[in-house]
């Protein structure tokens, strides 16, 4: 329980995922004829990693379970009642994922429970919450990566949607302008998401009108262009004209709360988030799409955008600081000059080698791992000190001191 140990980590596979970022990290040769979408680290019931003991693999939430003091720490293991509280990913988007919000603590677990009640089962295709956690999150570009995040100011909604579909829906935005706030925005975007059939096919139909010049001169209407194709039919196109349009460089990331609108529309990044499967859609998926649940979580505050500004911690890690207690991420850069060497007092640790070569050594014992690109391992908060040299990039998923 005191040791560096390996990890094994299970991946998901979806339509939207990529056939050549994740694969790399697997050593599987058929791996590249999948659309691998995800690589899971963590000890999510549903899809735990493993851990090597003795040459033996054991799922990590079995491993924890253990001796959860040891892994997690005393402070992270009473808070989070003997679990690790975050679920930590690689995640590679080929095609747009969907427009979709994740609940707050309170109303996971009461639509966990009412969901149980009704005897859906954990696994179904129909089921919203699949666990009673809430999954706040931050997204890092590891490559330019197009997404979605919170609603644009009402002015430019107004001005956006008045070109594209007037005059269509020239009620609600009648109505949009004679009530700009929050409560406005929420009735208009529910008129947009909830219309009959016969008014959401005249939407699509105006959306297939919009000229070449037109989705040139701003990417907001050309990308409503790709998503109407990728899902005809699914008012969900209208996203990129409602909702903030980022385009992140690498190296810059973002935090998602609780009842923020968001989808990931290209791109691959590190994605770490509390130790939830919760995911309420509204549009642009095959996927299970519940609009009133989706509507009844969503936060219609319009909100600017901001980055995250990571925070130097000693010569060769670059922190990211969120308002989240479940998670923290840091980037760890080394070189022959600058190894990195860990902080005595420390939580449970989570970390994976994206590129280069480096040793990770245990201070107490000497005994050392040998990490490439995939490799991952778990620091238990047992684990005294360590130290990393080489020459490598590694990304660390911790919990906060404070929590």
């Amino acid at each position: 329980m005191n040791k560096i140990r390996v990890l094994k980590n299970p991946v998901q596979e979806y339509a939207w995922g990529s056939k050549t970022v994740i694969q790399p990290f697997l050593g599987e040769s058929g791996s590249r004829y999948k659309r691998i979408a995800e690589l899971w680290l963590g000890a999510h019931p549903l899809n735990p990693s493993s851990v090597l003991i003795n040459k033996n693999w054991e799922p990590l939430d079995q491993f924890i379970s253990r001796d959860p003091e040891l892994i997690l720490g005393k402070g992270v293991s009473d808070k989070f009642f003997c679990r690790l509280p975050f679920l930590f990913k690689v995640l590679a988007a080929d095609r747009p994922l969907s427009i979709q919000v994740h609940p707050d603590l309170e109303q996971a677990r009461k639509g966990f429970e009412q969901e149980n009640r009704t005897g859906v089962s954990v696994n179904a295709s129909n089921r919203n919450y699949r666990d009673s956690n809430r999954k706040p999150e931050i997204l890092f570009a590891l490559t330019p990566f197009v997404a979605l995040k919170g609603f644009r100011k009402v002015e430019e909604i107004i001005q956006l949607m008045g070109k594209a579909f007037y005059p269509v829906i020239s009620t609600e935005i009648a109505q949009l302008k004679k009530m700009p706030d929050a409560s406005g925005l929420k009735r208009f975007y529910s008129s947009i998401m909830t219309m009959d059939r016969s008014r959401k096919e005249l939407l699509v139909s105006k959306a297939a009108g919009i000229d070449e010049n037109q989705a040139a001169a701003d990417p907001a209407f050309s990308w409503m262009i790709k998503l109407s194709r990728e899902y005809p039919g699914d008012t969900g196109m209208v996203s990129p004209l409602i909702f903030n349009l980022l385009h992140l460089k690498p190296g810059e990331a973002i935090f998602l709360n609780a009842g923020e609108p968001h989808a990931y529309l290209h791109g691959a990044g590190i994605e770490l988030m509390g130790n939830s499967d919760n995911v309420l859609r509204g549009g642009l998926t095959f996927k299970h799409i519940d609009v009133m649940e989706f509507l009844k979580i969503t936060n219609f505050n319009p909100e600017p955008v901001s980055l995250i500004s990571p925070q130097r911690r000693g010569d060769s890690e670059m922190v990211f600081l969120t308002p989240a207690e479940e998670f923290e991420l840091s980037m760890i850069m080394v070189d022959d000059g600058s190894p990195f060497q860990s902080d005595l007092n420390r939580s449970v640790e989570l970390m994976i080698c994206m590129e280069g070569k480096a040793d990770i050594i245990d201070m107490r014992s000497a005994e050392y791992f040998a990490l490439k690109k995939g490799n991952s391992v778990i620091i238990p908060s047992a684990v005294t000190g360590y130290r990393i040299k080489g020459n490598a990039t590694l990304y660390k998923a911790s919990v906060p001191l404070s929590s």
